[in-house]
């Protein structure tokens, strides 16, 4: 029957071909245009770290306290320098890092054809940060917690950074020159670039971090630089005065660490009120404990890290798909009610309102193949030219796999089985017997 139906359905659709053509346009252009805004914004949205970012936690302390809340009562996103060390000391995650976002400039060798130097975005780090975070590497690995410990010049670079510097190959245990100073290289990352970078700035980056270097090496020698940290109103900010910096309230610290369970989760928030809390006692806080521990894709939620933007397109494009839907239910109706002598006939053979209303939506979900078929085309050539109309960092994220493409296939079917219900309904309910006597 289904066989029929279809036949049926193509004959139809050839004796029109000027408002078929109209139908799929409709539908294939309002499918793109939803589908293309939904790949970025699922490429914006997407976990960064899927295997593992319920494992991984963002502690957040109130250092500032009650008067410098920004939404209700939730305390800041980073950390001042004393409760960082102090969470650092009392280690009491499976592991855990302070990370701290820098620039820093890098001279080239002798042999290197650029003799300038250049800078490099990188992060200073604590040697559990590689392993907890599953950075690959291409050669050698991340520094001991001795190295931490004892602040050895060490540093992972990206192989990026070892191609411009070193020309390739393994560079482990070659020198580097960083800040006017020199690191001796023990591990090179392999193409690290996740989206956005969670662990630190929460930014959608197109380069890769070049360089890492140990966070209490960076602190110990004064080469931190300016951080530009987020202090209170009533206080001022440091500047490059990394002593009154270190002493300071002021926020310019990311710190994660991983937690193996939900007991582990449970102890370590624990570990945090009753850390506040002993704060609260030796007078440096005045209020009552208020942390936050949340995992990653919770923390970049409550950050509302994907763009404002982004969101109003997305929902600008499934408008526009409304709109071509509405369009289609328009042109369905027309067709069919234009062939209300054909529905009669068939109805006075015997066919039943069921049988009619099968073979229409037959007709429509064929045109619904047709704009998907097209939606393909336009989503593909849509999602390469996104970068067009938004931010290049923004526009490298949005894919095109198999999952998107049946995804938009599927989408151009339903939104016209969806366009043809009401044209559909209306056809089956042709009485017979009038349309008859009037022909």
């Amino acid at each position: 029957m289904f066989g029929y139906y279809l036949e049926l359905a193509i004959r139809s659709l050839k004796r029109s071909p000027g408002l078929t053509v109209l139908m799929i346009l409709a539908i294939g252009f309002g499918v793109a245009a939803s589908m293309t805004m939904y790949a970025v914004f699922r490429g914006l949205s997407a976990d960064p770290i899927p295997w593992k970012s319920s494992r991984l936690f963002v502690p957040q302390i109130d250092v500032w306290g009650p008067g410098f809340h920004e939404f209700g009562d939730e305390p800041q996103s980073g950390l001042d320098y004393v409760d960082a060390v102090a969470l650092m000391r009392q280690h009491r995650a499976s592991r855990q890092s302070a990370i701290y976002s820098m620039t820093r400039s890098v001279m080239p060798t002798r042999t290197s054809q650029n003799i300038s130097p250049f800078q490099v975005r990188g992060y200073a780090v604590y040697g559990e940060f590689f392993p907890m975070l599953d950075v690959p590497f291409h050669y050698g690995g991340g520094w001991t917690a001795d190295d931490d410990a004892r602040q050895t010049p060490v540093a992972v670079i990206s192989d990026h950074l070892n191609r411009q510097v070193f020309g390739g190959g393994n560079s482990v245990g070659k020198i580097i020159n960083i800040d006017n100073r020199d690191y001796r290289i023990v591990g090179i990352v392999r193409d690290w670039n996740p989206q956005p970078d969670f662990f630190a700035d929460l930014q959608y980056r197109i380069d890769e971090p070049d360089v890492f270097l140990p966070f209490q090496y960076v602190v110990a020698n004064h080469v931190i630089g300016n951080v530009g940290a987020s202090c209170r109103k009533d206080e001022d900010d440091p500047g490059i005065d990394i002593a009154a910096l270190l002493r300071s309230d002021c926020l310019w610290i990311s710190f994660m660490v991983e937690l193996d369970d939900a007991a582990a989760v449970q102890r370590y928030r624990a570990y945090l009120n009753a850390y506040a809390s002993e704060q609260e006692k030796i007078g440096r806080f005045h209020w009552a404990p208020n942390n936050r521990l949340r995992d990653v894709m919770a923390f970049l939620d409550h950050e509302h890290v994907i763009p404002s933007n982004t969101r109003i397109s997305l929902l600008v494009a499934q408008g526009l798909l409304i709109v071509c839907v509405v369009n289609t239910v328009g042109l369905l109706l027309a067709k069919f009610l234009r062939r209300t002598g054909e529905i009669a006939v068939r109805r006075a053979l015997g066919a039943s309102r069921a049988a009619i209303f099968a073979q229409f939506l037959t007709e429509a979900a064929l045109v619904g193949v047709g704009g998907g078929i097209l939606g393909l085309l336009f989503t593909a050539m849509g999602v390469l030219s996104v970068g067009m109309v938004m931010p290049a960092r923004f526009a490298t994220l949005a894919r095109i796999d198999p999952n998107l493409l049946l995804l938009t296939l599927l989408l151009a079917v339903m939104a016209t089985l969806l366009a043809a219900v009401y044209p559909t309904y209306r056809a089956s309910r042709v009485p017979p017997a009038l349309q008859l006597k009037a022909q």
